[in-house]
């Protein structure tokens, strides 16, 4: 199957990943899966995102360098492990060592790689990229700074009162921030949409001024459009619309999270790849939505199916969207960036990525 080509090639690939994505989810009871399993993973993405954005895939070189499957699988078992010390840590410093995982470990976890897409792909990762000439040492400068801020606005923003005399309500850990926890995760997660809304354009029309597209500027304005436009899309949602915040959450950003994923990612933009700016970003960005949203019905049609027991939507535990949520963008999500950025959708086209390790080893 070397020879395949897009967008069938992406299909038959995503079809593979949620079908293993699916089997992974099935190995658990619902605590375990919306508790540990989905914990870690989010661990793993912050990593996965500095060596697919900032290394390029081609830090370290002595994975860089392997042919498939090896390379992927040790760049596989570099994300892991980078999972493992940052889940530690968490588990330690914001989870009180408690086992299942806390709300308030999880959710400052899933900032977390809200923060790492930012300064990974809005900011190009400057400063460090530009201060520290060694790509591996700026990686895990970035990565270490992405989490340092990440805590700092999470002991800031986060405030878990609306949880209090529920028995996941852990008082030490609650930051007493400024806003809902929920809201705040939601808003979070919706300004990122944006991000991933620039991306179906190729950033335009920022390409269009080449002083706008130098950082630090880039990353100033770029983040500036998404907190704007993000604000924008949960005030009608949510305040407008009165739609239940979580039930937002996992109805409108998550899904276009997922669905612009499948399309420039998996898909590698073929689908409207002739076309220019901005009726491609245009039709990107419906594809995402309408693709996204069909992604999500599929998971939620598959809800009881793969995870056994009773599983309730809605407050106060949002269980059917925590399970939801978890399931596309803490486990699927992870898997199909490993599958196309670690192993270069092996063996489906196994002559890009001899190419791409040859090229790799030249360097």
């Amino acid at each position: 199957m070397s020879g395949l080509k897009q967008p069938v090639l992406g299909i038959v690939a995503t079809a593979l990943i949620v079908a293993v994505s699916l089997g992974f989810i099935s190995l658990f009871d619902y605590s375990g899966f919306s508790g540990w399993a989905a914990t870690f993973l989010l661990c793993v993405i912050p990593m996965e995102i500095v060596m697919g954005v900032t290394w390029g895939m081609k830090q370290p070189g002595f994975a860089a360098a392997r042919s498939q499957p090896l390379r992927g699988i040790l760049f596989s078992l570099i994300a892991l492990f980078a999972g493992v010390v940052v889940v530690l840590a968490h588990w330690a410093g914001v989870g009180g060592s408690l086992s299942p995982p806390t709300p308030m470990l999880t959710q400052c976890l899933i900032a977390s790689v809200v923060i790492t897409f930012c300064l990974a792909i809005m900011w190009g990762g400057w400063p460090f990229t530009v201060l520290i000439k060694n790509p591996i040492a700026a990686g895990l400068a970035l990565l270490v700074a992405c989490y340092v801020i990440n805590y700092i606005l999470f002991r800031v923003l986060f405030n878990y009162d609306f949880m209090k005399g529920a028995p996941v309500y852990v008082a030490a850990q609650d930051p007493q921030g400024m806003f809902n926890a929920w809201s705040a995760v939601v808003f979070y997660v919706t300004s990122l949409s944006v991000m991933f809304l620039m991306l179906c354009f190729d950033l335009w029309p920022f390409t269009k001024s080449p002083g706008l597209m130098k950082q630090p500027v880039l990353g100033v304005v770029w983040t500036l459009l998404a907190l704007l436009v993000g604000g924008g899309a949960y005030y009608i949602g949510v305040d407008v619309m009165k739609m239940d915040v979580v039930a937002f959450l996992v109805s409108v950003p998550i899904p276009f999270i997922f669905g612009t994923i499948f399309v420039l990612n998996m898909l590698q933009g073929s689908l409207f790849a002739k076309l220019t700016q901005p009726l491609k970003g245009v039709l990107n960005t419906v594809a995402a939505a309408l693709l996204g949203s069909l992604f999500a019905l599929l998971y939620r049609a598959l809800t009881h199916v793969v995870t056994a027991g009773e599983i309730n939507p809605g407050p106060p535990t949002y269980q059917s969207e925590i399970w939801l949520a978890s399931a596309l963008l803490s486990v699927t999500f992870p898997f199909l960036v490993a599958y196309a950025d670690f192993f270069t959708m092996w063996p489906l086209q196994r002559a890009k990525a001899e190419r791409m390790m040859e090229t790799a080893g030249g360097r």
